[in-house]
């Protein structure tokens, strides 16, 4: 787990770079004085002077900082309970409003631009994922293993078996497709078209909310073919000598007809699995010790065969167009997020902090990069735009502190056209200030909450 966050730390320190360099070289450009440039936080490990700026290596590899000059004359100005701040070239108290806002407005473009180069490189380049077909079962069908009750898919009229084909008019033609719309859009109606029985039908659909996730769910399940693709070194599958390639026919007697019918009979905990499988077009039979842990979940070792969907090849102007695409729509659903933290979502579940997006990050690279070097760094990179993208958002919100507080305040200043008291903005700042303390101890708390439930 350890190296998983180390990792991690790694690919979130990328983004929150990303940001500090558009500080660093906007403020530049409008004539603003940058006195230090600092990778990590804490205390300063190494350091190179560049002209005005000291750049550092500090010793928690934490994200970083990009220091302006004009503290000193601030700290001044409070301490003297000064009216105004004392001219000083080359500091950002003395920037004109809009060489101060552009300034500010930088950092949380720089997420967005990265965004959008790194998906456009993306869809450049080509890309693969694994899914499954769209093709479903319906989780009520499967009371041992689901606690749900109601769910879209059945009040809808959805049958275990369905192919989904389109949802409002738009093509599904795998699982990925299919929970791209549906986790998007929760408590909006949908039209959806499935395929039953040699003919199409019509539906109507509303996800509903997870408050776990925030994202849109209807009570299904892919239907995953029990067909072996892979066994774990070491498992219960592997020591009871299954192989790739294995079809399951039955389980203790009971026929299999997709993944879930397995874990049903799991649910009742059996001391053995005695399996039926077809290997070529031979019936071998296969007994498995399966390993409970304190949950009552049980990991078999077994991975079943997915389908591989591969993206077309796009020229430059068409992949360009893709990735931006792809970051408007990003950032329209991170918006949306906010707006469902008041509407039931459980915050403590829902938020994330430093510590659990590095795990993420890690535990996305680590089990991507088995795949391959290319498919490793294309899922790396293609969630650290969507971290990216969400830095940027959230610094934009009118948060003091936040770069979207400090541009609240210095538009205020522009409208005015006189800037506002040492005092006033000292007190906006340590408002901001206790929000962030707050923010960072209720995510800390969350996240190691979490850690430990791993």
């Amino acid at each position: 787990m350890l190296l998983t966050i180390f990792i991690g730390i790694i690919g979130l320190d990328i983004v929150v770079l990303v940001h500090e360099i558009g500080h660093l070289l906007v403020a530049k450009l409008m004539g603003i004085s940058v006195e230090a440039f600092s990778v990590g936080m804490g205390k300063k490990l190494f350091s190179l002077r560049y002209g005005e700026t000291e750049y550092r290596l500090s010793l928690f590899p934490i994200g970083g900082y990009c220091k302006m000059k004009g503290e000193e004359q601030f700290t001044r100005a409070i301490r003297e309970k000064s009216n105004s701040i004392s001219h000083e070239d080359g500091s950002i108290f003395s920037a004109s409003p809009l060489r101060r806002i552009a300034t500010y407005l930088a950092g949380p473009l720089f997420n967005i631009l990265f965004a959008i180069i790194v998906l456009s490189i993306i869809w450049f380049t080509g890309f693969t994922i694994n899914t499954y077909s769209n093709r479903i079962v319906l989780l009520s069908d499967y009371p041992e293993i689901f606690l749900s009750e109601d769910n879209p898919a059945d009040i809808a009229g959805l049958h275990t078996g369905d192919k989904i084909v389109q949802i409002n008019y738009a093509e599904i033609s795998n699982y990925s497709d299919l929970q791209e719309i549906i986790y998007a859009s929760p408590g909006k109606k949908l039209s959806i078209e499935v395929e039953r029985d040699s003919r199409n039908i019509v539906l109507e659909i509303t996800p509903r909310l997870n408050n776990e996730t925030g994202a849109g769910q209807i009570g299904v399940s892919p239907w995953i073919d029990p067909l072996i693709e892979r066994v774990e070194p070491g498992s219960s599958a592997f020591i009871g000598g299954l192989e790739e390639g294995d079809y399951i026919i039955s389980a203790n007697g009971i026929p299999v007809e997709n993944y879930l019918d397995i874990f049903r009979i799991l649910s009742s905990k059996p001391e053995y699995l005695k399996l039926s499988v077809l290997r070529g077009k031979i019936i071998n039979e296969r007994t498995l010790v399966p390993v409970y842990n304190d949950d009552g979940n049980v990991d078999l070792g077994l991975v079943f065969r997915s389908i591989t969907v591969t993206s077309e090849n796009l020229n430059i102007p068409e992949a360009v167009a893709k990735g931006t695409m792809e970051t408007v729509n990003t950032f329209i659903m991170t918006a949306k997020s906010i707006y469902l933290l008041f509407r039931g979502v459980d915050v403590k579940k829902a938020v994330s902090g430093p510590i659990r997006i590095s795990y993420y990050v890690g535990e996305i690279a680590s089990s991507s990069f088995r795949e391959g070097i290319k498919r490793g760094f294309t899922t790396i990179f293609r969630f650290l735009s969507i971290i990216s993208i969400a830095l940027g958002f959230a610094n934009l919100l009118p948060i003091p502190i936040f770069d979207g507080g400090l541009i609240l305040f210095t538009s205020i200043e522009l409208i005015r056209r006189k800037p506002l008291r040492p005092g006033i903005f000292y007190r906006y700042q340590s408002i901001g200030f206790f929000i962030i303390i707050i923010i960072f101890f209720f995510t800390t708390y969350s996240d190691i909450s979490f850690l430990f439930s791993k």
